[in-house]
C-alpha cells in the first residue's frame, strides 16, 4: 500500500544539470531524508520477582508485578499475581488479583482468584471473588465471597435465594 520513496536514497540520485543545482543554504537546517514512523515493539511483561527458599523477609511488600515466594515472609504482601511455593511460609495478610497457594499462609488471603493446591496450608480467612480448593488442601478459617475482595470493607455479594420447586 505504501512504498518508500527512492528519490533521497544514496546511489539513486538522478543527475542534475549544474545550472539547476541549488546553492547550499547555511541558515536552514537539513531535513531528514525519511520521516517514516517506526513503531516500537510492545514492552514485554517483566518476569516475576522470586524470593528464594533461603530468604527470610521481615516487613511488608507491595508491587504491581508478580511475586513467587519460596522463602519466609513475616509481613503483608500486595501484588498482581502471587504464587506461594511449597516451601514458603507467609505470616501476614496476602492481597493479590491472583493468589496460588502451594505452601503455608498464616493470615487473611484476599484475591479475585484464589487457588489452594493439594499442598496448601492456610490458617486464616479467605475473601475472594472466585476460589478453587484442591483435594488435600488444609484450611482453617472462613471463606467469604465479595465482588471486590481487594478493597477492605467492601460489601459481600448478595446471596441468591433458591427458587421453590413447583
Amino acid at each position: 500500500m505504501f512504498s518508500k520513496s527512492k528519490i533521497n536514497e544514496p546511489g539513486q540520485r538522478p543527475a542534475e544539470p549544474e545550472s539547476q543545482a541549488k546553492p547550499p543554504s547555511s541558515s536552514a537546517p537539513a531535513k531528514p531524508a525519511s520521516t517514516e514512523y517506526k513503531a516500537s515493539p510492545p514492552k514485554a511483561k517483566p518476569p516475576a520477582s522470586v524470593l528464594s527458599p533461603d530468604l527470610h523477609v521481615t516487613g511488608n511488600m507491595k508491587t504491581t508485578g508478580d511475586i513467587n515466594v519460596e522463602g519466609t515472609v513475616e509481613g503483608d504482601i500486595r501484588a498482581h499475581l502471587l504464587t506461594i511455593g511449597e516451601s514458603a511460609t507467609i505470616k501476614g495478610e496476602v492481597v493479590a488479583d491472583d493468589v496460588v497457594v502451594n505452601g503455608r499462609v498464616v493470615g487473611r488471603v484476599r484475591g479475585l482468584k484464589v487457588r489452594l493446591t493439594s499442598t496448601a496450608r492456610v490458617e486464616g480467612d479467605i475473601i475472594h471473588k472466585t476460589i478453587a480448593i484442591e483435594s488435600g488442601a488444609h484450611f482453617e478459617g472462613s471463606v467469604q465471597r465479595q465482588d471486590d475482595p481487594l478493597t477492605p470493607g467492601a460489601k459481600t455479594a448478595p446471596a441468591t435465594k433458591p427458587n421453590p420447586a413447583s
